[in-house]
């Protein structure tokens, strides 16, 4: 067997492993032995530090305590630093309020003044501020403190003296926040700057005046004439809202509400009684039935005058007002009610007013008053609405309708009682004794030609309108404004014919009666011929109902009061006669009796009979009368007077031509036309 080569590589490595393996065993050993040395030292390490923890364990407790023991402290600490902090600006407030307060009282500038009161204000609320954090956070710091003191108490971690130190503490300041804290809230600085406050308010609201209300009585009140609707300067308005908001937040709410609703409607009030509204204090249907009707139509133009302005300039400045100086508090609940408050006294005079006039007795003339404010009211509606909007407003409102729905039911009765009167003749006279025009007659068309005219037009067919739909209920169709005035007033002009034929039956004297048809027939005609009355009812109603009946009457006045004259110089009687002697008596007795009654005709026309409608009736009727009577008696006169009528004076056909003239001479009597009066004499 051949013995392996030195060189051999496999065997070089096997050495190498060898000589690592025994170094690595020999290490191994020693390490060995090493640990053996150090389990020896950790044995004793361990028995000295089981020596010491005994030691240290009294320390450790002690350690632990102190620990809990700032915990404590610190916590306690924390809430009493943040309270002495509130103190600290308390007292900062309070100087700084204080020398605000000396400067706004030696303030004249006015603008000055108001910043100075704003500056106040903030001051004011700073300071409630203040007390509130006091007020916060006083019981937190005794509750902690007295947490610590209890702590002590308990693990007696400090010396009795110096844990009675801190109880005492404990006791004062649970005695300050007890007191002292409602002191700060209701008897201190506080309170007094809150007074303060109060007066301020008052005095502010006070100075803010409505202007130039008076100034222009009797003005119409429009768009071009409106005066300012805002009542102060922006920083006058900033101050009483900055005021009422601080009021508000330190429990004084119902205090400044009762103060603002006082003050501004003294305001609102002393703004009207400028314009003398006295009139106001008559406002019973009694009373105002006994008022001059002169004093009552002036009282009622200034009434319609004064509500007007009262909504379109006073109550809108004082809801501007009071929806600046209020409307942020209570996330604008309040300001309305106010405002209500405010005007809800003063209204209630105008309506008690309006409610009284349109409750007093049903005259004649009262329609047109009644629709002076029916009208007036109409037009201010959609404003009237406006300012007195929501719930708050809805009694206010409510009354506004009640009072327009007694005009309407007023203004309506007037108007059918009107046309009753007629109807049943209640003047009281008899019908005219020369056959002229009844004063009952000319007062109703008068009356109707003023209510037919665009200012009265226009309200009355409302009216109507109106009272028909109350009556047929609202689903109804009713007619149209024209088709309703129409038939109103128609109705009073067949209530007017009624009344004419009525005195026309009472006169015995039948030519009297025909002339009084004629002239009042021929009057109602020509008086309402292009007006406004004369165009509602047509010309074709005006000619068949009054203009024929006056040509009736005219002819029929003709026929008796000189037909029977005309008749008697009829000559066939006479062409039968042969015996001259017997025409000459015939023709002596027809002139005879044709003298005598004309004589007596010609008397009447001039002491009993008026032809007054006219003038051109008078013409008209003059004409007629010559063409009817002058040929008739200038033949007979011409055929017989040379023969039969010698030795006796007979009027030749110029004098009766003169005469008959005579008896057409006389003016219009008629009166002048113009609203009707009480006492006017139609």
């Amino acid at each position: 067997m051949d013995l392996p080569n030195e060189d051999d590589p496999i065997l070089i490595e096997l050495q190498a492993a060898h000589s690592d393996l025994k170094t690595l065993i020999k290490a191994s050993v020693d390490m060995n032995t090493s640990y053996e040395k150090m389990d020896e030292k950790f044995e004793y390490i361990q028995e000295n530090l089981n020596m010491a923890s005994k030691r240290v364990a009294p320390l450790q407790s002690l350690s632990i305590a102190a620990k809990a023991l700032e915990t404590r402290i610190n916590r306690a600490v924390s809430p009493g630093l943040a309270l002495l902090e509130s103190f600290k600006l308390f007292e900062s407030v309070q100087r700084n309020l204080l020398e605000i307060a000396s400067g706004l009282l030696a303030e004249k500038n006015s603008r000055k003044r108001l910043e100075k009161l704003i500056k106040y204000v903030d001051c004011v609320d700073k300071l409630k501020e203040a007390i509130v954090c006091i007020s916060r956070e006083s019981d937190p710091a005794i509750q902690k403190l007295q947490e610590v003191v209890e702590f002590l108490s308990r693990t007696k971690a400090t010396d009795r003296y110096r844990t009675e130190r801190l109880r005492e503490t404990l006791i004062t300041l649970k005695a300050i926040c007890e007191t002292e804290v409602d002191s700060m809230s209701f008897d201190g600085l506080l309170d007094e700057a809150l007074l303060n406050l109060q007066d301020e308010y008052e005095g502010l609201l006070k100075k803010l005046r409505h202007q130039n209300i008076g100034e222009h009585q009797g003005e119409a009140v429009d768009g071009k004439n409106l005066v300012s609707n805002s009542l102060g300067s922006e920083l006058e308005v900033e101050v009483l809202r900055r005021i009422s908001e601080t009021l508000a937040a330190n429990d004084c709410l119902d205090l400044c509400i009762d103060m603002f609703v006082k003050v501004r409607y003294i305001r609102a009030a002393k703004a009207l009684m400028r314009l003398n509204p006295d009139y106001l204090k008559t406002y019973t249907p009694e009373e105002i039935d006994e008022m001059e009707w002169e004093s009552l139509e002036t009282s009622i133009a200034l009434w319609i005058q004064h509500f007007e302005l009262a909504v379109k300039i006073v109550f809108v400045a004082e809801k501007n007002l009071c929806s600046q100086v209020l409307g942020s508090i209570m996330e604008g609940m309040v300001w309305p009610e106010c405002f209500i408050k405010i005007a809800d006294r003063i209204f209630a005079v105008f309506f008690r007013f309006g409610e009284g006039v349109a409750r007093s007795s049903k005259e004649p003339q009262k329609l047109f008053k009644l629709l002076d404010m029916f009208d007036s009211l109409e037009k201010l509606k959609p404003q009237f609405s406006d300012v007195f909007d929501g719930e708050s407003g809805a009694d206010i409102c409510s009354r506004f309708r009640e009072l327009e729905k007694l005009l309407v039911h007023a203004s309506t009765r007037v108007f059918w009682e009107f046309g009753l009167q007629i109807e049943d003749n209640q003047d009281g006279f008899p019908p005219p004794q020369d056959g002229s025009v009844p004063k009952l007659v000319r007062y109703a068309i008068n009356y109707l030609k003023n209510l037919t005219i665009d200012n009265y037009s226009a309200p009355m067919a409302q009216v109507l309108r109106t009272e028909q739909l109350w009556k047929s209920g609202i689903l109804s169709n009713p007619e149209n404004d024209q088709d309703l005035l129409k038939g109103a007033v128609s109705n009073v002009m067949e209530a007017i014919q009624r009344n004419v034929e009525s005195k026309k039956s009472r006169y015995k004297d039948k030519v009297l009666a025909q002339i009084f048809a004629m002239n009042t027939y021929w009057y109602i005609y020509m008086r309402t011929r292009n007006t406004e009355l004369g165009k509602l009812l047509g010309e074709p109603y005006m000619k068949k109902r009054y203009r024929y009946a006056a040509e009736e009457s005219a002819y029929l006045y003709q026929k008796q009061a000189w037909g029977s004259l005309v008749k008697l110089l009829d000559k066939e009687v006479i062409r039968r006669l042969n015996n001259k002697e017997e025409v000459g008596g015939v023709v002596k007795l027809k002139m005879e009796a044709f003298m005598t009654g004309f004589e007596e005709i010609c008397k009447r026309h001039r002491s009993n009979y008026k032809i007054v409608s006219d003038a051109d009736l008078r013409e008209q009727i003059k004409d007629a009368t010559l063409r009817f009577v002058l040929p008739s008696y200038t033949e007979f006169f011409g055929t017989y007077s040379s023969i039969f009528l010698q030795g006796k004076s007979y009027l030749p056909p110029e004098s009766v031509e003169a005469l008959l003239r005579q008896n057409f001479e006389g003016g219009d009597q008629g009166g002048a036309d113009g609203k009707p009066h009480r006492d006017s004499e139609d």
